[in-house]
């Protein structure tokens, strides 16, 4: 991606952290982990997802995006992207809070998996009871 100056946001969820960096005056070039955006989440809608806090601005094509992501799998990369892209166009525009916060972008996914217990097989799902 360009060198120069850039706007930085951090997106976790699950076990999943992106870094995500937004270059003004770009063209809307998405490279993820140094793939293209579509070849790293090339399940539909997933791309559509992580970026939809530029849709919502309207500013889509108007920066590039770059992103370094590790952790979690798909689902959990896809939603820290978003909040990192949220969160970049936040130091960008201050002003752009209210909306991003009446869409939900802002607030991080704080569910993540449930230990298991003694006794039981999975968090939640006991062994099968016998009477006899």
């Amino acid at each position: 991606m360009a060198e120069g100056q850039y706007f930085e946001g951090v997106g976790r969820r699950k076990e999943a952290t992106a870094r995500v960096r937004l270059y003004p005056g770009g063209s809307g070039a998405v490279t993820i982990n140094e793939k293209e955006g579509k070849a790293f989440l090339p399940r539909e809608g997933d791309l559509d997802k992580a970026l939809s806090p530029l849709k919502l601005i309207g500013v889509e094509a108007q920066y590039n995006v770059s992103v370094h992501v590790n952790g979690g799998g798909i689902t959990g990369q896809t939603s820290a992207i978003l909040l990192g892209v949220a969160r970049a166009l936040l130091k960008t525009n201050p002003e752009l809070r209210s909306q991003l916060r009446k869409a939900g972008f802002l607030t991080r996914d704080a569910r993540i998996k449930e230990r298991k217990k003694p006794g039981l097989r999975r968090a939640r799902k006991a062994p099968t009871y016998t009477k006899r």
